[in-house]
């Protein structure tokens, strides 16, 4: 069933249909006819001579030139060739994908401008699997993801260059193999089709879907350790955290508890500390604040996938043509900036649990580096290190973009969001999330291996799932694989997965 581009209810879960298992989309009949009547108002103003930026006049720091009639209309082809100025290796599919759909979506407000043949030959694209060739970079995320976008304008001209079944392609050939028509150009429809920041947004919108994953298995991974380290349950309580009030917290305590039920430790008769240290009863109180800044940044996001990005915005009811800077990417780019850092926050506290569970000096009796032989074997000691590499790379890539504007188009664009560099930096740190998570569940299945108790329902399938991929280190071996396999399977969340299968859906 179609996924139907409104303009108000698209939400990441929609949005990643669209871009990675290729759900078709359709525009809402009543968002056509918007478009329609909003061009209809755009005809009507050109024909009067009426002054409008970026229609019949230059862009940036040429916005007080004003366009003779012939130069209208070849103007916008020009526009796009002069920004599509982007650089470096292609834009994953999925991320391209989901800028188009984004567009649409913005389109289908009626207040763009455009002719209706170019949104609905955006869904054509979609729909079709034609989908254009963007560069990764050259993005400064004000008026817009410029350079990307119009990359992707090219082709409604029969330019530039598409990926289509697996070929990369000559935009014009990729269209005809589609059986896409070529709308070309008009008045105002090349800005329409560039000018907001719709590949950062995408692009954090992919990735919110997949941290909020990768929140929840850091939880499972806190519990096998925090079982295997035979770790006091009192502080996942949720009345404690209902105190206190966060709802992180509340959440993450709740799907701890969830995760370690049935288990020994949670009876009262096992002897345990009275107080663990912060890496484990902390857990909910930063997994939590991971939460609750993931719920603003998807807010902002959702707002924007959904709002009106664009400059000029026209309102046909009003007959009002209205400049300013909605394409400004700064209401993504600071969230997103914010959950970056809390999943490297999150991941530095992940490898302190895994150095008390290969610490000696902290693994409550556990074998040294959780080796058989330790000393002839070394067990997990240089998962460690590599865990420590990744953190590093991730608390480098912390510092926010959203402070570093350079001014732009002889100063006329003289605070940009950066939010481009935000997205492609918050992939890094996930990425190397992946890996240091995996790290951890690893070494807490080994941990759990030695153990004589019985561990929580959530516990015990969780292992089950790291060893239908990675065998428990009896003798030492080249870890590398381990690892590799580790964080593909984080990446799948098919942990996640199963465990909710038998402690039901985590919070």
């Amino acid at each position: 069933m179609s996924i139907v581009l409104n303009g108000s209810s698209l939400t990441l879960e929609k949005l990643v249909a669209i871009a990675r298992h290729n759900e078709k989309v359709e525009l809402a009949p009543d968002a056509l006819e918007r478009i329609k009547v909003c061009r209809a108002m755009i005809e009507e103003k050109i024909a009067n001579k009426e002054i409008m930026y970026g229609i019949n006049t230059g862009i940036g720091e040429f916005s007080e030139k004003v366009l003779t009639d012939e130069q209208v209309r070849d103007f916008q082809k020009y526009l796009i060739y002069n920004h599509s100025a982007g650089i470096g290796d292609p834009a994953p599919i999925e991320h391209v994908r989901a800028s188009l759909a984004g567009r649409i979506n913005v389109h289908a407000h009626g207040n763009s401008g455009c002719r209706p043949e170019i949104t609905l030959t955006m869904v054509e694209m979609l729909n079709k699997g034609v989908t254009p060739l963007m560069c990764q970079k050259g993005s400064v995320g004000a008026s817009g993801d410029l350079a990307p976008m119009a990359q992707a304008a090219l082709l409604l001209l029969g330019e530039g260059e598409a990926f289509y079944r697996g070929e990369r392609l000559p935009g014009s050939e990729a269209m005809k193999r589609a059986g896409i028509p070529v709308p070309g150009l008009h008045a105002r429809d090349g800005l329409a089709a560039i000018n907001g920041s719709n590949v950062l947004t995408a692009m954090s919108a992919l990735q919110l879907f997949d941290m909020n994953r990768w929140l929840k298995q850091a939880e499972i991974a806190a519990a096998m350790t925090i079982e295997a380290l035979l770790g006091n349950m009192k502080p996942y309580g949720p009345k404690l955290h209902e105190l206190r009030g966060f709802p992180g917290a509340i959440a993450s305590a709740k799907n701890l508890m969830k995760i370690v039920e049935g288990s020994d430790l949670t009876t009262g008769k096992m002897k345990t500390k009275v107080q663990d240290a912060y890496s484990m009863r902390s857990t909910p109180q930063v997994i939590g604040a991971a939460r609750d800044a993931l719920a603003f940044a998807r807010t902002q996001v959702e707002i924007e996938l959904n709002g009106v990005a664009d400059n000029p915005i026209f309102v046909p009811e009003l007959k009002l043509t209205l400049t300013g800077a909605n394409f400004q990417g700064t209401p993504v780019a600071l969230p997103m900036d914010m959950i970056g850092a809390a999943i490297t926050m999150v991941s530095v506290l992940s490898e302190r649990r895994l150095n008390r569970l290969t610490n000696p000096a902290l693994s409550q009796g556990l074998p040294d580096f959780l080796a058989h032989e330790p000393g002839f074997y070394s067990g997990l000691m240089l998962s460690q290190y590599t865990a420590d590499h990744l953190i590093v790379e991730q608390r480098l890539l912390s510092a926010p973009a959203s402070i570093q504007s350079i001014p732009a188009a002889a100063d006329q664009e003289d605070f940009v969001s950066m939010g481009m560099n935000t997205a492609l930096k918050n992939g890094q740190i996930l990425d190397n999330a992946y890996g240091v998570l995996g790290i951890e569940l690893m070494a807490g299945a080994q941990a759990l291996d030695f153990r004589k108790f019985t561990p929580g329902i959530g516990t015990r399938k969780a292992r089950e799932v790291i060893r239908r991929h990675v065998e428990h280190l009896e003798v030492d071996r080249p870890l590398y694989n381990d690892h590799n396999k580790m964080k593909a399977l984080v990446k799948s969340a098919e942990i996640l997965e199963e465990v909710e299968k038998v402690v039901g859906a985590l919070d």
